[in-house]
This record gives structure tokens, sequence and C-alpha cells, in this order.
């Protein structure tokens, strides 16, 4: 696989492996490659809900989730956003490590 889709491939399976499972199931229809037409509006979506954190529902958490989602379709976001995952997920592994000592 080349531009990136081996390390996005990778990001989703680490996310899909820490999130709930009915989560993950739902991450893993949508990167299947029949449901591009629901993906991409839904990644859309959930980056214009990211822009617009500063309201009670929508979150900042919707901006990266969004770009993932448009990543599995656009090429040059592939290689950056599996990198972001990656980062985001060793440094949520920290944390949970130190705040699982403390207690």
């Amino acid at each position: 696989m080349s531009d990136g889709k081996h390390e996005l491939r990778l990001a989703f399976r680490r996310i899909e492996r820490e999130v709930p499972q009915g989560f993950a199931s739902l991450l893993r229809w949508l990167r299947h490659p029949a449901s591009r037409w629901v993906r991409l509006p839904a990644g859309l979506i959930l980056v214009i809900g990211g822009i617009f954190s500063i309201l009670p529902v929508l979150g900042l958490w919707m901006l990266p989730l969004g770009l993932l989602l448009i990543a599995a379709d656009i090429a040059p976001l592939r290689k950056p956003m599996a990198r972001f995952v990656h980062a985001a997920m060793n440094l949520l592994t920290r944390l949970r490590t130190r705040w699982q000592r403390r207690n």
C-alpha cells in the first residue's frame, strides 16, 4: 500500500482497540470502501462541528475525528493524520498510566 494507507489503517485499528465495541464497529463500517458516500459527509460535519467547539454539544474532539475520516479518501492527509493518531494515543496511554498509579 502506498501514500499512507497502511499507516492510516494501523491508526484506525489502534483507535478501535481503545474505544467501546459499538463505536469500534461503526468506525470499521465507515472505513469500508462502500461507505465512502457516508464517510465524507460525516467527516465534513465533524470538522464543521469541531470548528464551532465553543457550543455546548459540540467539542474539539470532532475536528480530528472528522479529519481522520476525510483522510481515508484524501491521500495528502493520510500520513499526517496517522502520525497524529499515534502521537495522541501515546500521550493518552501515558496519562492513563500516571492516573492509575496515583489512584
